[in-house]
């Protein structure tokens, strides 16, 4: 084998020639549940009907198993991208899973500030604004259901 065929399937994450769509979907929960907590997950299936199950099965499987578990970049830098294009297309929900996320994949508060102040330059201001409100609010309901 050679090393560009080596590389190449360390490269890919849980995407490999011999995985099947149970195994990547499998990998892909795993770091769904690590990414977004057990709880968030959990709802969401829940939630799921014959309407979104399609839907659920396919980001779990092609997001979370098929980009997320991919090595090359690190889970920190993940959550970074994540948000600035949260931030740039003005998707405030998942803004907010998605800083709840980062913190999960060790960002701290002071770099999610950082980005969203990266983001008010090349995304725009009131769009900054905008994410700067919703991580505030996330911040103040994680402060406010942990025990001091």
């Amino acid at each position: 084998m050679s090393t560009s065929e080596v590389n190449g399937a360390a490269r890919n994450g849980a995407v490999q020639a011999d995985a099947t769509a149970q195994d990547i979907y499998d990998a892909g929960m795993v770091v769904r549940r690590e990414v977004l907590g057990d709880a968030h997950v959990d709802r969401a299936n829940a939630a799921k009907d014959a309407f979104t199950e399609d839907y659920q099965d396919m980001i779990t499987r092609i997001a979370w198993g098929g980009i997320w578990t991919r090595p090359g970049l690190s889970r920190q830098m993940r959550s970074a991208v994540t948000l600035t294009a949260l931030v740039a297309h003005g998707h405030w929900e998942e803004l907010a899973m998605h800083v709840r996320a980062a913190l999960n994949n060790g960002l701290s508060r002071d770099e999610i500030k950082e980005i969203l102040l990266q983001t008010a330059i090349y995304c725009s201001v009131p769009s900054a604004n905008s994410a700067f409100k919703t991580a505030q609010k996330v911040f103040a309901e994680i402060d406010a259901n942990s025990p001091n």
